[in-house]
Order: structure tokens, then C-alpha cells, then sequence
């Protein structure tokens, strides 16, 4: 029998994943190009799958383009102030109608279940309603936007008991008033207000772009930023709109809500694009993504390890004890050992670790086990540990550093250390030295 290996690891890698979405709340947002151009069965197929694994949904859908086709049949005009419409009473009726068929076919198509298809013992329930109150927006530009509005408040309570028996939030871009008025809202303001009223993990827009790319002033090929913080997003407007950096007409309108709803609680907000095939799962579960993530501070760290972290340490390091780069270490032993880790940790993720074994009567320390996932060898995690360690060693009065390594000599020498004999090693390390293994022994003086 013929086993898929990669597939086998592939699983494995998508665990912690699992483990860390499972019964928290995802907003996603999509404008109504996705339902128009036939892509929404691609995402429910992507959706179902997030709701199997234990992620709660709230849907945000838009249907601008379905809106502009009712006005252009019936000749109606549309001005846009600071990308809200202004609506009439003739716009608001196109607007109701339009916006009422996309949520039909959006709730036809979430109930789907055809066998054989990703769909099959689908039991996705779809709760929608008047979840959200609205006011108008009133004037802007000296302009009235009539029954424009904007989100008031969303009824957290009545929504989290929906999510709370198994069902989707489907919501629309429609907010009443208390006096039993309708405004037009945008789909972002809906979705950002929203995710931060429910304390949402996660804030998905899914728009034209492949995420947030910048074009530097000397090069028109566009660069894709694949993460940013609050302040960089900041920085990243402002000189969109001093210098003329080209940001597209998507992230021009979702950035700024992006960046509000991280500052206001959303602990990721990721902006993908809605043309590729499985782009939610690519996002969600792969290391590097295939968009643009944003958070309020750095995602990357660096920490003592913990009893918990063993399991992805393990996990980590499997691959390297396989090819024989590293000695195989069993759980036990990783457990006793742990206070001795440091791992760098990115977006709750371990992608690296190292470790360090003190001789005092020797002045010397080892590092050991110094690893890094190999979609961030480049990122400089290797370097990051290695200073922590080193500070570490004089801490403790260390005069030297050395590492015993088969694969990995001149990443060492590189990094200022030397090679020596195994003479040169501490008497008890002496002892365990492996002569099957042959390995190398570097020395940096501290």
C-alpha cells in the first residue's frame, strides 16, 4: 500500500490551526461581485468547512453591483460622497430589492447539500434579522445623503445566540432606526462595527486585489505586504494620500476599517482576494498566507518555553530528527528539559526554538536544538535566537558558547564561531559525545 506522506504532513500542520479557531467568531465580508459573477458556491464550500471544524460565522454580504443594475433600468442616477451612496427614496426602494434578492440566493445556496459534493450532510442554518440599528449619516460636503446611514449599535445578545446553537449570521447592509426607518449602509462599516461588537477573532474582506500591494516610486511592479500593524497601515494612508502611493480603489475603502476594528479589538483583520479558489483556507491555514494580514502590534515574538509549547516544539523539530540534522528527543525528556527552550512565536504559532545547556564548572554553555520552520529561515529567526542565547550564557557568567552541528557549519561560522576539536568540549560533555555522528563542534568566545 501506498501511503501520501504529504498529505500526512499537511494534516498535521493544519492541527494547531484547528485547535485554535474552533468556537471563535470570524466576520467575513464579501460585496455582491461575488454572488453576480457565480463565485459564492466556491465560498460556501469554504465556509461549511469553517463551520464543520467549530469556527462560528457572521456573514456580511454587499450588493453594490446588483444595486446599480436596478438603478440603471429604471434611469436613476447615483452620486457617491466619500464612497457612501446618497439615497433617495426612488435609490432606497432599488436598494431594498436588490439587497433582498442577493440574501435570498445567498441563504438558497448556504442550503445547499448535494451528495458527493463538499456540501454532503451540510446542516448549515442561516439566522438573518434586524441585528443592527442605524442613524443617518446626514450632511457631508454640504451634500444631504438622506437615507445614507451608519451603524448605531448591533445587537450582540440576539446575534451570539444564534452562534451559540450551531447557526450562520447572515447579515445585510440594511440598519433600522428606533422609529421604524431604513438607511443604506456599507458593507464595511457593517462588518467592522460588527466584529468589534462581538469581539471577533477575525475580520475577513474579500475584495479584487490579492491583498494590500504597494508600488515604490521607482519601481512600478507592485510589492504584496503580507502583514502590517495598525501603525505601518497608518503610516501606509498617509502617504497614499501626501506622496500619491498607488493603493487600489478596494484598499483605499477597507484599510481604514481594518485598521479601526484592530485598534478596537479584532485580534486579525485579513484582506484576500475573492478571485482565487480556496483563498479563506489558504489564508487561514497556511504559515505564509496568500494575503495581507493585519494586527495591532507585531505578530512575531520571542519567549521562554512553556510546558504547553512541547507538543508544537516536537512538532517542529520532527522533520530535522528524520534527516538526522538534529538528535531525537522523546516527549518525556523534552517535558524535563523544557525551562532550558526559548521559541519565537508568530501569530500564536511556534516557528522556531533553541535551547541551552549550562557547565559551570567549565564557564561554558551549549546551545542546542536551534531551529527554525523553513518559511521563516529568511526572516531572521535564527539570528533573534541566537542573540537571546547568548545573552542568556553571560548571564550566567558563561566565558564560551559551542554547538555540537552535522549540517549546519557555516550558518555558525558565519556568526562568528570556530571550529575546534571535541577536546575542547566540557569533560561531561566529553562523555556523550556521539562518534557515530560525527558532528562538528563550534566554539564562540563570549
Amino acid at each position: 500500500m501506498r501511503f501520501d506522506n504529504d498529505f500526512v504532513t499537511w494534516f498535521r500542520s493544519v492541527a494547531p490551526y484547528v485547535n485554535s479557531f474552533r468556537n471563535k467568531t470570524f466576520v467575513v465580508a464579501f460585496g455582491g461581485e461575488v454572488v453576480a459573477d457565480g463565485k459564492f458556491v466556491e465560498l460556501v464550500h469554504d465556509l461549511n468547512s469553517l463551520a464543520s471544524l467549530g469556527v462560528r460565522l457572521v456573514l456580511v454580504h454587499g450588493a453594490r453591483p446588483q444595486i446599480e443594475s436596478r438603478l440603471g433600468e429604471r434611469s436613476l442616477q447615483t452620486i457617491y460622497i466619500r464612497g457612501m451612496r446618497v439615497t433617495d427614496a426612488d435609490t432606497l426602494q432599488c436598494v431594498k430589492e436588490s439587497i433582498g434578492r442577493v440574501r435570498v440566493e445567498i441563504e438558497a445556496l448556504l442550503s445547499m447539500g448535494l451528495p458527493n459534493s463538499p456540501m454532503a450532510n451540510a446542516a448549515i442554518r442561516v439566522a438573518s434579522g434586524n441585528f443592527v440599528t442605524a442613524r443617518p449619516v446626514g450632511i457631508i460636503e454640504g451634500i444631504d445623503l438622506m437615507h445614507t446611514g451608519e451603524v448605531r449599535k448591533v445587537d450582540t445578545a440576539a446575534i451570539r445566540a444564534r452562534l451559540e446553537q450551531g447557526e450562520v449570521a447572515l447579515l445585510s447592509p440594511l440598519g433600522y432606526s428606533p422609529t421604524g426607518e431604513i438607511f443604506n449602509l456599507t458593507l464595511e462599516n457593517v462588518a467592522a462595527e460588527t466584529a468589534i461588537a462581538l469581539k471577533a477573532e477575525k475580520l475577513i474582506f474579500l475584495m479584487d486585489p490579492e491583498g494590500i500591494e504597494k508600488r515604490n516610486s521607482e519601481c512600478s511592479e507592485a510589492v504584496l505586504l503580507r502583514e502590517l500593524t495598525v501603525a505601518e497601515g497608518k503610516a501606509l494612508l498617509r502617504e497614499s494620500a501626501s506622496q500619491g502611493a498607488r493603493l487600489s480603489e478596494d484598499v483605499q475603502l477597507y484599510l481604514p476599517f481594518a485598521l479601526q476594528a484592530c485598534e478596537r479589538g479584532v485580534s486579525r483583520v485579513h484582506l484576500i482576494s475573492r478571485h482565487v479558489d480556496g483563498a479563506m483556507l489558504l489564508e487561514l491555514f497556511t504559515h505564509s498566507g496568500i494575503g495581507t494580514m493585519i494586527s495591532e502590534g507585531p505578530l512575531q515574538n520571542l519567549r521562554d518555553a512553556r510546558i504547553e509549547d512541547v507538543g508544537a516544539i516536537l512538532q517542529l523539530i520532527e522533520p530535522l530528527e528524520a534527516d538526522g540534522t538534529l538528535v531525537r528527543r522523546n516527549r518525556e525528556l523534552l517535558e524535563m528539559e523544557i525551562a532550558r527552550f526559548v521559541v519565537v512565536e508568530h501569530d500564536c504559532i511556534i516557528i522556531g526554538c533553541a535551547a541551552l545547556y549550562p557547565f559551570p564548572d567549565d564557564n561554558a554553555t551549549e546551545l542546542a536544538c536551534l531551529t527554525v520552520h523553513s518559511d521563516y529561515r529568511s526572516a531572521g529567526c535564527g539570528d533573534a535566537l541566537l542573540k537571546n542565547i547568548e545573552g542568556k550564557a553571560r548571564s550566567l557568567g558563561s566565558k564560551k558558547l559551542f554547538v555540537l552541528t552535522t549540517r549546519t557549519a557555516h550558518w555558525f561560522v558565519e556568526r562568528g564561531f570556530v571550529e575546534t576539536g571535541v577536546g575542547e568540549l566540557p569533560r561531561a560533555k566529553q562523555g556523550l559525545y556521539n562518534y557515530q555522528r560525527r558532528s562538528k563542534v563550534f566554539v564562540k568566545q563570549l
